[in-house]
């Protein structure tokens, strides 16, 4: 670890993590990195910033949050070797770009490791570094279409579902942080630096473990389901107010009998259409409907709140606008506060781990383009007539 990094009390404080990486997957892998005390470089390109910053700026400010930015052309020889020196002081490397690119710059993991045999190089990609396809491109979309995820969701009479932008990108984000930090073990017990991948594919596998092991063990693909095609009692049902509830009671033996008390419903729980396996699954359909005429009756958080207070497992199917309102959510510090450079408070999702003695926190919003080139390399060691030097010639800084 950099020795002049700040230290913030945070676990991961005094790690420095060099951030090559444009989008979202990588990029919010060292966002997660920096809530919880790593002094995360941001490079971006004079002519290349990240494209992120165009998309929205809850985008941009979300996936670099805690970063420091700095601006250093990766194709100058002096932008190269400026990276390098950084590379030298540096823990992690990590980059997202097509395969192959970081090392035509001359800036692939053996040449870092040259200068620096400790660095933990992580890379994330598409579909993998191996592979006859390592090479093609892939975003998120492309990440749920080829994982499976998108063939899986929605009911069997409707194209492939996409889930939420960026879902695939999420995963594969915290698969990489998850790799960092088991390379960092590694190294405090070794010394020994070393290559770390995730990809949008293997996240989407990874997320999916035991059902396609289901079909591994089986060979039979599961079928997409209507909603009338579930059990009832693990299935989703429209209220008076138009919002849904979901209930989550798979075993029927358990909770059958409380379920129907708590509706003052005796005459389903003891009706053998329903009552019991294998008739439950088989009257579903007539089950099902009655279930919506029941739960038409009142407003989502009346029932949420009288069942779940009869000690039934139920839950509301909130949007993002109750969402943020939700007490737990507030309680449990998903949503935080910060400081914006415009002089606001504003809030965004926070760290979803939660640490007793050292928890992560936004202490800052998202770096400016080339906010802090001259703070870092001087950090590093650069002179301020070398830092002026490298700004004339090009190599550092933005274009302006």
């Amino acid at each position: 670890m950099f020795p002049n990094a700040p230290h913030t009390g945070l676990p991961l404080s005094g790690l420095v993590v060099l951030d090559c990486t444009i989008w979202q997957q990588g990029t919010y892998a060292t966002a997660m990195l920096a809530d919880f005390g790593a002094d995360v470089i941001k490079i971006e390109g004079p002519d290349a910033p990240d494209p992120g910053r165009g998309l929205s700026e809850a985008y941009f400010e979300s996936h670099n949050r805690n970063k420091r930015g700095i601006v250093v052309d990766l194709k100058h020889p002096d932008g190269r070797e400026t990276v390098l020196r950084l590379a030298e002081q540096a823990d992690v490397f990590v980059q997202n770009m097509r395969q192959g690119v970081m090392e035509r710059l001359g800036l692939g993991y053996d040449d870092l490791r040259a200068r620096n045999p400790a660095i933990i190089y992580a890379t994330a990609s598409g579909y993998g570094s191996k592979g006859p396809h390592a090479r093609w491109p892939a975003m998120d979309i492309l990440g749920q279409a080829r994982g499976g995820t998108m063939m899986m969701q929605g009911p069997p009479d409707q194209p492939p579902v996409f889930s939420f932008g960026g879902m695939a990108d999420q995963v594969g984000a915290i698969s990489l942080s998850y790799g960092i930090l088991l390379a960092l073990i590694h190294r405090a017990r070794t010394g020994e630096g070393q290559q770390v991948e995730a990809s949008l594919l293997g996240g989407q596998v990874m997320l999916q473990s035991f059902n396609i092991t289901g079909t591994l063990f089986t060979g039979q693909v599961p079928p997409r389901r209507a909603r009338e095609d579930a059990a009832p009692l693990w299935n989703v049902y429209r209220c008076r107010d138009g919002g849904w509830i979901a209930l989550s009671m798979a075993q029927l033996s358990r909770w059958w009998a409380p379920f129907c008390e708590a509706l003052g419903r005796p005459d389903l729980r003891d009706d053998p259409r329903f009552n019991a396996l294998p008739a439950h699954m088989e009257h579903r359909a007539e089950l099902i409907a009655e279930l919506d005429r029941i739960f038409a009756g009142r407003d989502q958080w009346e029932w949420v709140e009288y069942l779940c207070g009869q000690g039934l497992p139920v839950a509301p199917v909130q949007d993002y606008a109750q969402l943020i309102r939700d007490p737990q959510v507030v309680a449990n510090g998903y949503i935080a506060e910060y400081d914006h450079r415009s002089g606001e408070r504003r809030r965004m999702v926070g760290p979803a781990v939660q640490l007793g003695a050292t928890p992560g926190s936004i202490r800052r919003g998202a770096p400016e383009f080339d906010e802090h080139t001259e703070e870092v390399l001087l950090e590093f060691g650069f002179g301020w007539d070398e830092v002026e030097r490298l700004r004339s010639a090009g190599a550092i800084g933005s274009r302006g």
